[in-house]
Protein backbone atom coordinates (compact mmCIF):
# COMPACT_ATOMS: atom_id res chain seq x y z
CA UNK A 1 0.00 0.00 0.00
CA UNK A 2 1.32 3.39 -0.88
CA UNK A 3 1.48 6.49 1.55
CA UNK A 4 -0.16 9.56 0.98
CA UNK A 5 2.09 11.89 -0.70
CA UNK A 6 1.95 14.87 -3.69
CA UNK A 7 3.29 14.27 -6.79
CA UNK A 8 6.79 15.57 -7.78
CA UNK A 9 5.88 17.94 -10.32
CA UNK A 10 2.79 19.86 -8.17
CA UNK A 11 6.02 21.10 -6.15
CA UNK A 12 8.05 21.99 -8.96
CA UNK A 13 4.79 24.16 -10.19
CA UNK A 14 4.45 25.17 -6.73
CA UNK A 15 8.26 26.04 -6.73
CA UNK A 16 7.78 27.64 -9.81
CA UNK A 17 4.73 29.96 -8.95
CA UNK A 18 5.74 31.10 -5.87
CA UNK A 19 8.91 32.34 -7.53
CA UNK A 20 6.73 34.36 -9.98
CA UNK A 21 5.26 35.71 -6.98
CA UNK A 22 8.26 36.79 -6.20
CA UNK A 23 9.25 38.71 -8.82
CA UNK A 24 5.45 40.30 -9.57
CA UNK A 25 5.64 41.56 -5.98
CA UNK A 26 7.34 43.69 -3.51
CA UNK A 27 7.89 41.17 -0.98
CA UNK A 28 11.25 42.14 0.04
CA UNK A 29 12.91 38.40 -0.63
CA UNK A 30 10.03 36.14 1.35
CA UNK A 31 8.47 34.10 -1.03
CA UNK A 32 11.70 33.48 -2.77
CA UNK A 33 12.64 30.56 -0.47
CA UNK A 34 9.47 29.33 -0.21
CA UNK A 35 10.03 28.55 -3.89
CA UNK A 36 13.19 27.19 -3.76
CA UNK A 37 12.34 24.81 -1.07
CA UNK A 38 9.26 23.54 -3.36
CA UNK A 39 11.55 23.11 -6.02
CA UNK A 40 13.91 21.39 -3.55
CA UNK A 41 11.04 19.31 -2.66
CA UNK A 42 9.66 18.39 -6.24
CA UNK A 43 13.23 17.30 -6.99
CA UNK A 44 13.92 15.53 -4.19
CA UNK A 45 10.76 13.66 -4.49
CA UNK A 46 11.70 12.71 -8.20
CA UNK A 47 14.73 11.02 -7.04
CA UNK A 48 13.04 9.07 -4.65
CA UNK A 49 14.49 10.07 -1.71
CA UNK A 50 11.01 11.46 0.05
CA UNK A 51 7.75 9.36 -0.26
CA UNK A 52 5.26 10.52 2.45
CA UNK A 53 3.07 13.71 2.59
CA UNK A 54 4.17 14.53 6.19
CA UNK A 55 8.10 14.27 4.78
CA UNK A 56 7.22 16.09 2.30
CA UNK A 57 5.64 19.17 4.02
CA UNK A 58 8.36 18.87 6.86
CA UNK A 59 11.12 19.23 4.62
CA UNK A 60 9.20 21.73 2.36
CA UNK A 61 8.63 23.95 5.87
CA UNK A 62 12.07 23.62 7.12
CA UNK A 63 13.90 24.12 3.93
CA UNK A 64 11.96 27.86 3.59
CA UNK A 65 12.80 28.87 6.91
CA UNK A 66 16.14 27.89 6.59
CA UNK A 67 16.45 29.86 3.42
CA UNK A 68 15.04 32.76 5.41
CA UNK A 69 16.75 32.88 8.55
CA UNK A 70 20.27 32.22 6.74
CA UNK A 71 19.94 33.78 3.10
CA UNK A 72 17.43 36.59 3.57
CA UNK A 73 19.72 38.98 5.48
CA UNK A 74 23.19 38.62 2.64
CA UNK A 75 20.90 38.88 0.05
CA UNK A 76 18.93 42.00 1.07
CA UNK A 77 22.23 43.55 1.30
CA UNK A 78 23.98 42.52 -1.71
CA UNK A 79 20.76 43.79 -3.64
CA UNK A 80 20.94 47.20 -1.73
CA UNK A 81 22.84 49.23 -4.45
CA UNK A 82 20.39 47.91 -7.03
CA UNK A 83 17.61 50.18 -4.85
CA UNK A 84 17.47 54.18 -4.89
CA UNK A 85 19.69 55.37 -2.34
CA UNK A 86 18.44 56.18 1.24
CA UNK A 87 18.91 59.79 1.35
CA UNK A 88 16.81 62.39 2.98
CA UNK A 89 13.93 63.52 0.27
CA UNK A 90 13.56 66.63 1.55
CA UNK A 91 15.53 68.89 4.49
CA UNK A 92 13.70 71.78 6.11
CA UNK A 93 17.40 72.79 7.96
CA UNK A 94 19.20 75.85 6.53
CA UNK A 95 15.37 77.21 5.02
CA UNK A 96 14.32 80.68 5.38
CA UNK A 97 10.97 81.08 7.74
CA UNK A 98 8.93 83.96 8.74
CA UNK A 99 7.73 84.21 12.01
CA UNK A 100 3.60 84.91 12.57
CA UNK A 101 4.07 86.69 16.08
CA UNK A 102 7.06 87.68 18.33
CA UNK A 103 8.73 84.46 19.45
CA UNK A 104 10.88 85.00 22.36
CA UNK A 105 14.32 83.09 23.22
CA UNK A 106 13.57 79.31 24.06
CA UNK A 107 9.81 79.42 23.55
CA UNK A 108 7.79 77.99 21.35
CA UNK A 109 5.51 80.13 18.57
CA UNK A 110 4.83 79.88 15.01
CA UNK A 111 6.36 80.35 11.79
CA UNK A 112 5.71 79.82 7.93
CA UNK A 113 7.26 77.99 5.59
CA UNK A 114 6.55 77.57 2.17
CA UNK A 115 3.81 78.50 2.76
CA UNK A 116 2.74 75.70 5.65
CA UNK A 117 2.56 77.00 8.92
CA UNK A 118 4.60 75.51 11.65
CA UNK A 119 5.44 74.88 15.13
CA UNK A 120 8.64 76.64 15.95
CA UNK A 121 10.87 76.73 18.57
CA UNK A 122 13.42 79.72 18.59
CA UNK A 123 16.82 78.32 19.70
CA UNK A 124 18.93 81.43 20.12
CA UNK A 125 19.41 84.11 23.05
CA UNK A 126 17.25 86.75 21.50
CA UNK A 127 13.79 87.50 20.38
CA UNK A 128 13.02 86.87 16.76
CA UNK A 129 9.95 89.85 15.96
CA UNK A 130 6.78 89.23 14.21
CA UNK A 131 7.30 89.55 10.14
CA UNK A 132 11.16 88.48 10.95
CA UNK A 133 12.78 86.40 8.66
CA UNK A 134 14.62 83.23 10.72
CA UNK A 135 16.87 80.37 9.58
CA UNK A 136 15.56 76.81 10.42
CA UNK A 137 18.77 75.09 12.50
CA UNK A 138 16.93 71.60 12.86
CA UNK A 139 13.65 69.91 12.58
CA UNK A 140 12.31 68.03 15.71
CA UNK A 141 9.36 66.23 14.61
CA UNK A 142 7.30 68.31 13.93
CA UNK A 143 8.57 71.28 15.13
CA UNK A 144 11.66 73.43 13.55
CA UNK A 145 13.97 75.18 16.07
CA UNK A 146 14.87 78.22 14.68
CA UNK A 147 17.02 81.17 15.09
CA UNK A 148 17.64 84.66 14.20
CA UNK A 149 19.82 85.16 10.59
Amino acid sequence: MESLSVAWWLWMLLGIALLAAEILTPGGFYIIFFGVAGLAVGVLKLCGFIDSLAGEGLLFAALAVAGLAFFRKPLMQRFRHLSAPQKEVDSLTSEVAVALADIPPRSLGKVELRGAVWSAQNVSSTLIPKSARCRVDSVDGLTLNVRNL
